[in-house]
Parts: structure tokens; C-alpha cells; sequence
């Protein structure tokens, strides 16, 4: 049976590229999203902030620099396809190279050489390899949180949590933000659930209308607390919620918050 090779080397490379570029680039889902926020905010001040982080963004692109000192814990998931061979090496190692060399190519903030990295690796069907670099800022993730709460709670003790979790954050996770919820499983697997959450297009809803609900029904509770932009005030605390759900025990209820701030900074690529 034909299977097919990619060499650790060009693993290396595209982490190395996709750290200098998840630094470098806002996607245009969340420049969009921000635009959308700066023309309905209704705090004079909120606008002011969001015209700033726009500006800021546009700053980093053009002159390839860093968009926030923080340059994040980089998060590499990883789907890779069972019917290819990674040649030449071992893979985790080639994404710590990918990693250092970025890091360090890109003049990115960095502890050390920056590695390792926390690797999160699915095995797919295909003969493909996709990566999703995802550099996570300390602040936003700071104020991650986790719940395990009992099925008796419901949805409304769901969407209270994380309500609360926002509330608490304030301006320490850097809004406007987005939310990552995890709902069910294990206590590892829904934090794991919230943090993929976040590789979603910014305000693309989830495709069960159920969960879509809850993710709208959160969002406007969550802008509604005030904290606005930078936690200076207004309407626009969150851009978006994104759930990811997974069956769990009957007597249990995992719920998991992980917390992004405006910088959302992840890129991917397909080998």
C-alpha cells in the first residue's frame, strides 16, 4: 500500500512560518469582527479603543512586527493523516524546531527558545498533514475556568458560569474577547474542547441549533455586563461564543471557559 511521506523538515518550516505569522497577522474574520464592533458601539471611549486595536493591527502587518508584546504560549494541533509516513525525524521534535526557529527568526517576545510547545495531536483519515498554530496570550488565559457542575444545573447554570467567568476576568483578559466554552466529557477533555473552540472563524455559530442558542443567549449576557473594550465600558466586551459539546456520564456536567483576548492569533496549513 502507497503511503505517502512528508519530511520532518518541512513540518519545521511551515510551525516556523505559522508562529511569525500568527504574531504578525490578525485573520480577516477577526478584523471584521472588530470593525463590525467599532461601528455599533455606543461608548464614545469603546469606539475610541477599538479604533486603536484596528489601527495597531494594521501597524503590525505593514511593518512585520509583533501585534502584542505578549507573543503567547504557542499551541500546535495537530490532525494527522493515517496514511502518512513523517520522514527524516521525529515529529514532535521537528514542531519544537518549528517553534525555536520562528520564535527566534520572527523577534518574537520568548522565554528561553520557547519550547516545547503543548502539542495536541489527532489522528484523521487521509494522507495529509494540517497544522493549527495557536500563540495564547497570558492574560486572556489567565482566567480560564472550570466547573464541574451536576446535570441538574441545566443550560442556565451553564450560561451563568460563564457569565460569571467574564465578569471576573474584567479587563484582565483584554476584551473584546472570545469565548471558548466546552461542554461534557471529562474534565480534560471539555478544557480541551474550549480552547479548540477558539481555532473557529470569529462568530461562526455552532451547527447544532441548540448549542447556537446558547451561544447567542451568552454572548448578550455577556456584553451586557459593561466592561466594553480594554474594560473601559460599552456594549462590546465579547465579539463572540464559541461552544464545542461532548457526551458525558448522566451524573455529570463538565464545563470548561478558556478565554481569548482581541489579539486572536492562530494560523494554519495543510502539508
Amino acid at each position: 500500500m502507497f503511503m505517502r511521506e512528508i519530511h520532518v523538515n518541512e513540518i519545521t518550516q511551515t510551525v516556523a512560518r505559522l508562529c511569525i505569522e500568527a504574531n504578525y497577522n490578525l485573520s480577516e474574520d477577526i478584523l471584521a469582527a472588530l470593525r463590525e464592533a467599532w461601528q455599533t458601539e455606543e461608548s464614545a471611549l469603546g469606539r475610541d479603543v477599538l479604533e486603536q486595536i484596528l489601527k495597531n493591527a494594521v501597524i503590525a502587518q505593514s511593518e512585520s512586527i509583533p501585534i502584542c508584546q505578549d507573543c503567547g504560549f504557542p499551541v500546535v494541533f495537530v490532525e494527522l493523516g493515517q496514511d502518512v509516513h513523517i520522514g527524516g525525524g521525529d515529529l514532535y521534535q521537528a514542531i519544537d524546531d518549528g517553534v525555536r526557529r520562528g520564535y527566534a527568526d520572527g523577534y518574537l517576545r520568548r522565554l528561553g527558545d520557547h519550547t516545547p510547545p503543548v502539542i495536541h495531536t489527532k489522528i484523521v483519515q487521509g494522507e495529509a498533514v494540517k497544522l493549527s498554530v495557536m500563540t495564547k496570550g497570558a492574560g486572556s488565559e489567565n482566567m480560564s475556568a472550570l466547573a464541574m457542575l451536576t446535570p441538574a444545573d441545566g443550560t442556565k447554570g451553564i450560561i451563568d458560569f460563564v457569565v460569571r467567568t467574564v465578569d471576573r476576568a474584567g479587563a484582565n483578559a483584554c476584551p473584546p474577547i472570545i469565548v471558548g466554552l466546552g461542554i461534557g466529557g471529562t474534565a480534560e477533555k471539555t478544557m480541551l474542547l474550549a480552547k479548540k473552540a477558539l481555532l473557529r472563524k470569529v462568530g461562526e455559530k455552532n451547527v447544532d441549533p441548540r448549542l447556537a442558542e446558547i451561544e447567542d443567549e451568552i454572548l448578550w449576557r455577556v456584553n451586557a455586563l459593561g466592561i466594553g473594550p480594554q474594560g473601559f465600558g460599552g456594549r462590546t466586551t465579547a465579539l463572540a461564543v464559541h461552544l464545542e459539546a461532548f457526551a458525558t456520564r448522566i451524573s455529570s456536567l463538565p464545563v470548561a471557559v478558556n478565554i481569548q483576548c482581541h489579539a486572536s492569533r492562530h494560523k494554519e496549513a495543510t502539508l
